[in-house]
């Protein structure tokens, strides 16, 4: 089946839309492992700080599941694309917010209080936006290519963090590293407000999803029980399944983007340095950004399950080679790890699954149960990833723990994978009713 014209450019503007509200969401976590801990959780040791950081890295993660819900009843009643231009706005105040917050040495108490509330909003914005972003580069394409096309919306998390780290890496390079968590790092969080704007002028310019112009039209006038309900009530079970199948994705993400970069820097681990550990990061992502869509080709051809299984069949089996390559302390070897672990190994993994998750639900409440589900995974997965992953640390005084909390959990997402895409491919939902 041929690439045209019109599919590229929805899946371009999806990509882009996805990269710039992930690059708010995605700075947070640089800034937890690099400044937040002394800036805004002072106390009298340097793992209790950073566990209090990413603690609060952690609250978004409460927060998603009740963004799916919200904006899911917004995208299913009213179209995607106005659910969509909310979320980014509400996310660029809030970024630029958390950029011009006091530190705790300025206003106390209310230093980390204020920068949990807006935390907590960016977690409600990314629930909101993540589900819409794989809805906009799926239901405009053919069936054939939706593993293709919607692997752009995928990509939008490491153009995030791409571009959250040259953000970080040119403010850091730029300055001293006093100069830098005093106020340099403030820099990044305040360049949200222009890109959101383009984001917006982007959206805006898009039309509704050809999915759901149908849905309404076929809909008629009776007003229908809330979509949130309603999938509750008839997909439960795709719901939970979604959840159990992003588990895994999103676990892996936050242990190789955030708790690999605290863990890397601290002076009482490893002690690499913030630019190294920042480009090893900023170059495995640039990989999987160019991978993304070259696995979602291939789950075209070869079943969207298949890939996705096969990921994180992989992801587990390398987190047990991923820490003692970490260990090493050789930047070329903690380099191999990420390359291999995010770049390859969670690409795999991360490029069918809007493809997945779409077809799991018909389109009349497709924007709620597909919202709720991924954003129950990443509760359960990613949430509290770098949290545990530092507290399993410092328990035992050793990585070992944390490749068997992330081998246990790509065993859950590989059992939910085969029964999501069992259950799609034998009884296909339809798709506008």
């Amino acid at each position: 089946m041929p690439f045209d014209h019109r599919s590229l450019k929805i899946a371009a503007i999806s990509w882009a839309g996805a990269s710039i509200e992930w690059y708010d969401f995605f700075i947070y976590g640089t800034a937890s492992a690099l400044v937040f801990p002394a800036l805004f959780f002072p106390t009298s040791t340097a793992l209790v700080s950073s566990a209090l950081a990413f603690a609060t890295f952690g609250v978004a993660f409460l927060a998603r599941p009740l963004g799916g819900a919200v904006f899911g009843h917004v995208g299913d009643r009213y179209g995607r694309k106005r659910a969509l231009v909310a979320s980014l706005l509400i996310m660029g105040v809030s970024t630029t917010a958390i950029g011009v917050l006091p530190s705790f040495a300025q206003i106390g108490l209310w230093a980390p209080i204020i920068l949990v509330v807006l935390r907590f909003v960016q977690g409600v914005t990314v629930g909101g936006q993540q589900g819409g972003m794989m809805l906009l580069a799926t239901e405009n394409v053919p069936p054939g290519r939706r593993g293709f096309y919607g692997s752009f919306a995928s990509a939008g998390a490491p153009g995030g963090v791409v571009l959250a780290n040259l953000a970080f890496l040119a403010v850091t390079f730029s300055m001293s590293g006093t100069s830098f968590s005093t106020w340099g790092w403030r820099l990044p969080f305040l360049a949200s407000l222009p890109l959101i704007g383009l984001a917006v002028f982007i959206q805006l310019r898009i039309d509704e999803t050809d999915e759901f112009r149908q849905a309404a039209a076929s809909a008629g006038a009776p007003k229908r029980r809330s979509p949130l309900i309603e999938v509750l009530r008839d997909q439960p079970r795709q719901v939970l399944l979604t959840a159990g199948s992003y588990l895994a994705v999103n676990l892996n993400y936050y242990l190789f983007i955030t708790f690999v970069v605290a863990y890397a820097t601290n002076p009482h681990f490893l002690g690499v340095s913030q630019s190294t550990a920042l480009l090893a990061v900023l170059l495995a992502s640039t990989v999987e950004l160019a991978l993304i869509p070259v696995f979602g080709l291939l789950s075209d051809r070869i079943g969207h399950r298949r890939v996705f299984v096969g990921g994180a069949v992989l992801l587990g089996v390398w987190s047990f080679a991923f820490w003692p390559l970490v260990n090493s302390r050789s930047p070329e070897l903690f380099l191999v790890a990420l390359v291999v672990g995010l770049g390859v190994a969670h690409s795999v993994i991360y490029a069918p699954q809007p493809a997945l998750f779409t077809e799991a639900f018909s389109t009349r409440v497709r924007y709620s149960g597909l919202s709720l589900g991924v954003q129950l995974g990443s509760l359960l997965g990613g949430a509290f990833a770098p949290f545990i992953a530092t507290t399993l640390l410092a328990e035992f005084g050793s990585t070992l723990p944390i490749s068997i909390y992330t081998a246990a959990a790509c065993l859950v997402t590989v059992f939910c994978g085969l029964t999501i895409g069992r259950r799609t491919a034998r009884h296909p939902l339809p798709e506008r009713v």
